[in-house]
């Protein structure tokens, strides 16, 4: 009989959000409202560049850092957008935002260390943690409107803490921060010393205030890891192309572990990539604008249910609650069997996500329409 496996994968699951996914696709005339995948196709021009780098073969390794002309211009992308002063030397080209952030954590984290996210949150972190041996603690920001508070974060930091993560706008709330947020959360992170893992994949899809980057602050720079990509800004989700942007101390190490992992970004995903941050960086602007439409709808129609929610400032996500007790899971399957309506449970975003069901509106008008007709009158017949 061979040996056991390593027991830190076996404590792991499968994202709730692909379970309740997979468990309602194969019903008939069941729409969902379920996956945060853009309903916009991938700019014609970034499209032509990956057939370019095909038909004139440039199909082989990159350096593992990822091509430096992408490294340049994605710096340069990014810092023209957020004002900050990345390096080329800074970047590395990674398979989605995903593996950056397995990559950051993989690096960082001893057995016994501490990790803190603010919860509801997207399932993709903890179980990245628990590979590591390391153990994840959940503060709760559902009585602040699902932002992290300075005060909430320092009430959470032991002496085993070593890294916070913090995405905005948020999956599964769509919640941002502001300067001044941001600013004070800054401060506990240098008073105590800490990494902090910022997440904003979906930073180009900020709708009432102008996204800002915790790369503004210089006096973070030696503790700071900032995850980006264009899965969600330029309808990539298939090429996975995402960035890591760190201090320079780290980068060496951040790419042997890409290295013996998959030695290099895929290049053919790279040449598209370049392209996506130079002839079309404007992309993300018209999503932007049809995802605003869509949550100003959203919201009108599910305030004008009763239900109270927060309105998101990012992302294309609402995290809403519904006058009923059952588990979220429970509930969620019952929308589905009599309404024909999928939402996520709010239990797939951790320990305070119970209770919540998550929308996606990153469907067309229609689609959105029909969803909330069929949640509406599900309500009427409670």
């Amino acid at each position: 009989m061979p040996k056991s496996i390593n027991s830190a994968v076996e404590a792991i699951e499968l994202s709730g959000i692909r379970k309740f996914f997979n468990l309602v696709q194969d019903k008939d005339d069941v729409l969902s409202l379920t996956i945060g995948q853009p309903d916009f196709t991938t700019p014609e021009s970034v499209k032509q560049a990956a057939k370019d780098a095909l038909d004139t073969n440039k199909t082989s390794y990159t350096q593992n850092q990822g091509l430096f002309e992408l490294r340049d211009k994605a710096s340069q992308y990014i810092n023209d957008l957020y004002n900050t002063t990345w390096t080329p030397e800074q970047v590395l080209i990674t398979v989605g935002a995903s593996q950056a952030i397995d990559i950051a954590l993989r690096t960082l984290l001893t057995p016994g260390d501490e990790v803190i996210l603010p919860s509801p949150i997207y399932p993709g972190y903890e179980p990245l943690v628990t590979l590591q041996n390391a153990s994840v603690v959940e503060v709760d920001t559902t009585p602040t409107d699902f932002k992290l508070t300075p005060e909430a974060l320092e009430a959470a930091i032991t002496k085993q803490t070593k890294v916070v993560i913090l995405p905005y706008p948020s999956n599964p709330t769509g919640v941002t921060l502001t300067r001044e947020e941001l600013n004070q959360i800054k401060d506990v992170i240098i008073k105590h010393d800490l990494y902090l893992i910022t997440d904003e994949i979906y930073s180009t899809i900020s709708f009432d205030t102008p996204h800002v980057s915790m790369g503004v602050f210089e006096e973070l720079s030696e503790q700071l890891i900032v995850i980006n990509g264009l899965s969600k800004s330029h309808a990539m989700t298939g090429f996975r192309i995402g960035f890591l942007f760190g201090p320079r101390k780290l980068m060496d190490q951040f790419t042997k572990v890409l290295q013996y992992n998959v030695s290099c970004a895929t290049s053919t995903s790279q040449y598209a990539a370049l392209n996506a941050v130079t002839k079309a960086k404007d992309a993300p602007v018209n999503m932007r604008k049809a995802y605003l439409e869509r949550r100003d709808y959203v919201y009108q129609r599910l305030t004008a249910m009763g239900l109270e929610v927060v309105r998101p400032g990012g992302a294309f996500y609402f995290m809403f609650k519904l006058n009923d007790s059952r588990p979220s899971f429970d509930l969620a399957l019952d929308l589905v069997n009599k309404a024909r309506v999928a939402f996520v449970p709010g239990s797939s975003f951790g320990r305070y996500g119970e209770g919540y069901l998550r929308l996606s509106y990153a469907y067309s008008f229609d689609t959105l329409k029909e969803g909330l007709d069929r949640l509406e009158q599900y309500l009427l017949q409670q």
